[in-house]
């Protein structure tokens, strides 16, 4: 089963198309920042929908920093990340996601403006921050492991597109199944534009 799914060159794939996935996704979701309140719809579905993608990016880089620091032979003849990307943003990165969306879960399941609001937008800074130098740093290699393995049938091909699409699934049933959760917000959103319309009347 490790063979057939392409080992390490396959996951170094699966790591890539998700990421772009995720590239496309996160510019819609950041897209809804400057008009949160007009669009905080599209914000929280797009949100809930990321879990899915999110996780499978999360699964595909951990596997892959466990195999390389167990000394699996294909993973260390890859090489290791740089060292600012490997012990500075990385860690960063990753507690800073698992923070955003566990506040934002958090924010939806129990609708509070309180210290889980500020939490979940102090923590988009930081995230924001570390995964813009994971942009800048691995897109365009990123970019050319998935177009370099098209149309090849790489081993695991399939595997990899089904593993990304289950993703993506995941993610859209999650999106669908909580959204009536943020009836709340919209309607703390339509009271404050009430109560702002009837201030400016007198």
């Amino acid at each position: 089963m490790y063979r057939r799914s392409g080992g390490a060159r396959g996951n170094a794939q699966l790591t890539s198309l998700v990421g772009l996935v995720l590239l496309i996704l996160l510019a819609v979701e950041g897209a809804t920042i400057p008009a949160i309140r007009q669009l905080l719809s599209v914000h929280i579905f797009v949100g809930m929908l990321l879990l899915g993608p999110v996780t499978l990016k999360l699964a595909s880089t951990g596997y892959r920093a466990a195999r390389y620091y167990t000394g699996a032979g294909e993973y260390v003849a890859l090489g290791p990340p740089q060292a600012l990307m490997r012990f500075i943003v990385a860690p960063v990165l990753v507690f800073s996601t698992i923070v955003l969306f566990s506040s934002g879960v958090l924010l939806l399941v129990v609708p509070r403006r309180g210290v889980v609001l500020e939490l979940h937008k102090a923590s988009f800074i930081v995230w924001f921050g570390a995964m813009s130098l994971h942009v800048l740093t691995y897109a365009l290699r990123a970019l050319r492991t998935v177009a370099g393995s098209w149309g090849r049938a790489p081993s695991g091909a399939g595997w990899r597109i089904l593993l990304a699409t289950l993703a993506l699934g995941a993610g859209l049933a999650i999106a669908a199944a909580t959204y009536p959760l943020a009836h709340p917000w919209f309607d703390h959103l339509a009271r404050a534009d009430s109560g702002h319309l009837s201030s400016s009347a007198r």
